[in-house]
């Protein structure tokens, strides 16, 4: 996969964070990683609503989430691109739940560093 025409996702903060209501804009088929469905099935439609459950990096380049589609009773890795806020954010950006431990932004090695200085 080229970077050369796409933003470099982990250099910024996610733009959802778990606990955020969803919404799919586009239809997501099996790729082979959805145990109980046949590669191609469709999983999540356009319009789906679901809730960001955890972050994870793809690539050490592009943010995973993992939203948990409540009606269709699955959880579904999705990236930035698939997916519309729906509402406000699920907490003030001070009452947030902290990002996994494993996921640095750059914002936090801007505020790390300047934290650090004398």
């Amino acid at each position: 996969m080229s970077t050369d025409d796409r933003e470099i996702e982990v250099y910024r903060a996610p733009a959802h964070r778990p606990g955020d209501r969803v919404i799919a804009r586009k239809h997501v088929k099996n790729d082979g990683t959805m145990v109980g469905h046949e590669i191609g099935d469709i999983v999540v439609r356009k319009g789906d609503v679901g809730y960001v459950r955890d972050i994870g990096v793809f690539l050490s380049q592009f943010y995973i989430y993992a939203v948990d589609f409540v009606a269709r009773g699955s959880i579904v890795g999705m990236r930035e691109r698939e997916l519309l806020a729906d509402g406000p954010a699920a907490a003030p950006e001070g009452d947030r739940p902290a990002l996994q431990a494993h996921i640095v932004t750059r914002e936090m090695l801007t505020r790390t560093a300047k934290e650090a200085r004398p």
